[in-house]
């Protein structure tokens, strides 16, 4: 015999009644709605999980009662390692000043710096030449506030100039370095308003030094011509960026930016549209220092020569003295620096001080990197022949 519960078909037929239809016992009614109550908590479970995908995919879409909210790093202290460029821009850049100035014929914007307390500030010539003496300069300092300059001296063969703000407190000099200690590849950051970008600051190495650099002048007029022994830097500078300064790790000031090489023509930073290709020239400040301070004591500056007239057309190698002076004379100055070291006309000088000139500008550069009453050894070439002479610089006063 079989347990009841063996012969137990729970899908079995329902007993019938006469009329044929099917009438259910309580068990099988209880069985029913059970297996309904199963069957609706299921299809509830699955209409909720779509809704709440759906409404969870809204709310991720389209924020809810708890809006997104990104990480993001907590607040930092300001202060900067005073070597980093960002330590080295605060430290100079309430010294740097915008200048704008304004004359009858045209206008420009440049950079300077301060040199001390009474006012003067330091920056190139072309920056303040569209004034002409008769035009207007306005200062800005990084503060925002301006004041209106005055020019206490400008030099175009050294392409420095002075001018000088009243009534201004609370000026803060910058810090003069010593361009004779830079080396090639020490870090330097330049600061100025590129076209205009007031307290612009970028950063690069010295590329080279003594790069004997011609810039400005008219065509056939070498009177407006600015000769340097220039620094040379990948830091980019462009339009704006003139008479700003360049400086060492410790915000010390050891060059005065002044041209660049575009990658069209010409080297002037005051005209040219042409962005920086990486080759920039500062005039040392050891060479800024002196000028300066002529200009201001005395709204000069001197030019120390050897006292002979070069032929700036001669195409062979070194510095030729001239057989005739520009206007008759003789080449070679009586009683001058070149006439007692025993220098003659014709002469081909082809060294300073040990180092090669290839050409006159050349040596009018490296003779504008001294100051007046330096002593000078000079290679010459005569009649085939090498020799050394030394002689000591006189002084000319500059324009």
């Amino acid at each position: 015999p079989h347990a009841p519960w063996q012969n137990y078909d729970p899908w079995a037929a329902a007993p019938l009644q006469q009329n044929g239809a099917a009438v259910e016992s309580t068990t099988g009614r209880r069985r029913r709605t059970r297996r309904a109550l199963v069957l609706g908590a299921a299809l509830l479970a699955l209409v909720s999980g779509g809704v709440g995908g759906a409404v969870g995919a809204y709310l991720e879409r389209n924020g809810g009662i708890d809006d997104v909210e990104l990480p993001q790093a907590g607040t930092e202290a300001k202060g900067r390692a005073a070597d980093s460029v960002a330590g080295i821009a605060a430290s100079a850049l309430p010294s740097v000043v915008t200048l704008h100035v304004s004359g009858s014929e045209s206008q420009g914007t440049g950079t300077g710096f301060v040199l001390d307390q009474r006012g003067h500030i330091l920056t190139n010539n072309h920056v303040v030449e569209p004034a002409d003496g008769s035009g207007e300069i306005t200062v800005t300092f990084s503060g925002g506030q301006t004041a209106k300059a005055k020019v206490v001296g400008h030099d175009s063969g050294y392409d420095l100039a002075v001018v000088k703000v009243s009534g201004v407190r609370g000026l803060k000099p910058l810090a003069l370095g010593n361009s004779d200690n830079v080396q090639v590849g020490d870090p330097v950051v330049a600061i100025g308003a590129p076209f205009d970008l007031e307290n612009t600051v970028t950063a690069g190495i010295i590329s080279a030094k003594e790069r004997p650099i011609t810039a400005g002048g008219e065509e056939g007029d070498g009177s407006d011509i600015s000769y340097v022994d220039a620094l040379q830097t990948d830091a980019p500078i462009n339009p704006g960026n003139s008479g700003g300064p360049l400086v060492d790790s410790k915000a010390r000031v050891i060059g005065i930016n002044s041209a660049i090489r575009s990658a069209d023509s010409g080297s002037d930073l005051e005209g040219g549209q042409s962005g920086s290709i990486g080759l920039g020239f500062a005039i040392p400040i050891n060479q800024g220092k002196r000028v300066a301070e002529e200009l201001i004591n005395t709204g000069k500056a001197t030019h120390p020569v050897i006292g002979v007239t070069l032929d700036m057309d001669y195409s062979g190698d070194g510095a030729r003295v001239g057989t005739k002076g520009n206007d008759g004379s003789a080449p070679v100055n009586q009683d001058g620096p070149g006439d007692r070291a025993g220098i003659k006309p014709g002469d081909v000088i082809t060294e300073v001080d040990g180092q090669r000139v290839h050409s006159g500008e050349e040596l009018i550069v490296k003779t504008r990197a001294h100051r007046p009453g330096d002593r000078l050894e000079l290679t010459l070439e005569r009649d085939g022949k090498e020799r050394k002479v030394t002689l000591v610089l006189g002084s000319a006063d500059g324009d």
